[in-house]
């Protein structure tokens, strides 16, 4: 596991502490955890997802590539 110190003005953490209470977090850390997997799952595009990188993964550990004329092509089979 990394670690990384990072600092906050006054108000930044009071919105960390906020969050930590909301969520019923036991600490900073956790509160910080919860910030990146909401940005994770409602802001990273899908391509930048570790989920969509294991499929890419398994389809490449298979060894069946094809080429795609178009991205809509290539979605649909990641997808099955």
């Amino acid at each position: 596991m990394k670690q990384t110190l990072i600092a906050l003005n006054e108000h930044q953490d009071q919105v960390l502490q906020i969050i930590k209470a909301n969520q019923g977090l036991k600490n900073k850390v956790e509160a910080v955890q919860f910030i990146i997997k909401e940005y994770e799952e409602n802001h990273m595009e899908p391509e930048l997802r570790p989920e969509f990188i294991k499929k890419i993964q398994k389809k490449e550990k298979k060894g069946k590539f094809r080429e795609y004329k178009s991205l809509s092509q290539l979605w649909k089979d990641v997808d099955a």
